[in-house]
C-alpha cells in the first residue's frame, strides 16, 4: 500500500475532521503551489480553495455552491470533475473523488487524476467530427448547385443556342446574320464554361462510376483545357469505396495536379492510383521545378494543408516529397480497415 501510495501518477490527499492536510503523495505535492501546501499542513479551513476552481456540476462548468469539501460523504462527489491552479501547468482538469474513510477519526482522502490527455483527445475528436460534417455539407451543396448547372441553367443556354440556330433560316439580312452567328458562339462558349463548371463543383461519375472514372474525366478535360499532359496509371477499374474516401481521393489529386499546373512549370504529371495490402495509395508526381516542403511555396501553403486534413480525417497519410530542381511527390495512403464500399458492405 505504501509503493502505490509513493508512486502512484494519482495525486492522493489525506485530510482530518477539520481539513487539516495530514499526508499526500509525491504526485499531490506536484500539483500544489508551495505556499498552499504550507497552508494545508497548517490546517487553514479554505487552505484547498487557493488552488481549486471549482467542480463541474449538473449546472455549471465551475461551480464552489455546495462545495465536495464541506461534503464529502455525498453521494454527488463519489466521482466528479474538478478544476485547480497547478504549479508549472496552469489549470487543469482532474477527475476526483473525496470521501471518508474512517468514520471515528473523521480521516477522508482526495484523489486526482489529471484529464488534461483525455480532454485534448476529446477536443480533437470533436474537431475532425466538425470538420468531417463540414465537408459532407460542402460536398452536398457542391453536388446540388452541380446538378442545378446541369439539368436547369445549361439546359435554358442549349434552348436559347438551338433558338439562335433556327434564326439563321429565317432570315437573309447579312448584318443580321453576322449578329446571330457571333451571339450564337458567345452562347455555346458560355455553355461550355456551365458545364465545366458543373464538373469542377462536383463530377457526376465520381458519385455514379467511382473514382477511376472520376479520374479520366478530369484528367481528359485538363489536357483540353491547359495541354497538360496527364499519364494516368490505375489498378481500380470500376471497384467502388465509400463516399467519403472516394471524396478525399479525388479532391487531393485535383489539387495536387492543379498545384503541378500552376508551379511546377511542366507539361506532365504522373498519377498512379491502386490498391495494395488493404491500403488505397494515391501518388502524384512531377519532373519540375520542385521546393523546399518547409518554404511554403507561393499559393501551395493551403493546398497543402487542405490535403493533409483531409487525409487524416479518414484515417490516412499524406506526404510531400520534394526539393528545388528535382520535381515533387506527392503522396495518400488510406488503410480500407473497418471502411465501407458504396454499397454500405465491408471492404
Amino acid at each position: 500500500m505504501m509503493k502505490l501510495f509513493e508512486n502512484s501518477t494519482e495525486a492522493i490527499f489525506f485530510f482530518d475532521r477539520e481539513g487539516r492536510a495530514l499526508a499526500m503523495n509525491p504526485a499531490a505535492k506536484n500539483i500544489v503551489d508551495p505556499d498552499i501546501l504550507k497552508q494545508l499542513y497548517q490546517g487553514y479551513p479554505e487552505a484547498l480553495c487557493g488552488t481549486c476552481r471549482g467542480y463541474t456540476s449538473e449546472l455549471e462548468l465551475r461551480t464552489c455552491h455546495n462545495c465536495y469539501f464541506n461534503t464529502p460523504d455525498s453521494e454527488e462527489f463519489s466521482s466528479y470533475q474538478v478544476y485547480l491552479e497547478t504549479k508549472d501547468k496552469g489549470i487543469i482538469p482532474f477527475a476526483a473523488t473525496f470521501h471518508t474513510i474512517d468514520e471515528a477519526s473523521g480521516v477522508r482522502v482526495f484523489m486526482l487524476r489529471d484529464l488534461t490527455r483525455q480532454f485534448k483527445t476529446q477536443e480533437k475528436f470533436y474537431q475532425n467530427k466538425m470538420m468531417k460534417h463540414v465537408i459532407e455539407a460542402q460536398e452536398n451543396e457542391r453536388k446540388r448547385i452541380s446538378r442545378e448547372l446541369h439539368d436547369s441553367v445549361a439546359q435554358e443556354v442549349m434552348g436559347a443556342v438551338i433558338d439562335l440556330r433556327l434564326l439563321k433560316y429565317m432570315t437573309a439580312d447579312e448584318q443580321l446574320l453576322k449578329k446571330v452567328k457571333q451571339t450564337e458562339m458567345s452562347m455555346t462558349r458560355l455553355l461550355n464554361d456551365i458545364r465545366n463548371l458543373s464538373v469542377e463543383l462536383r463530377p457526376a461519375a465520381l458519385d455514379d462510376f467511382g473514382l477511376e472514372a472520376a479520374f479520366r474525366s478530369h484528367f481528359k478535360r485538363m489536357e483540353q483545357s491547359y495541354g497538360l499532359v496527364i499519364e494516368f496509371h490505375s489498378q481500380l477499374s470500376d471497384k467502388r469505396y465509400g463516399s467519403e474516401i472516394e471524396t478525399v481521393m479525388y479532391r487531393v489529386c485535383q489539387e495536387a495536379v492543379l498545384n503541378a499546373l500552376k508551379y511546377a512549370q511542366v507539361d506532365k504529371v504522373k498519377v498512379t492510383l491502386a490498391e495494395n495490402d488493404g491500403v488505397l495509395r494515391l501518388l502524384v508526381e512531377d519532373e519540375g521545378i520542385g521546393f523546399h516542403p518547409g518554404d511554403e511555396p507561393g499559393g501551395t501553403g493551403l493546398g497543402l494543408f487542405g490535403m493533409q486534413e483531409r487525409a487524416e480525417l479518414v484515417g490516412g497519410t499524406f506526404s510531400v516529397d520534394s526539393g528545388v530542381g528535382r520535381g515533387t511527390r506527392i503522396l495518400l495512403q488510406i488503410p480500407l480497415r473497418n471502411t465501407l464500399n458504396k454499397e454500405g458492405n465491408p471492404e
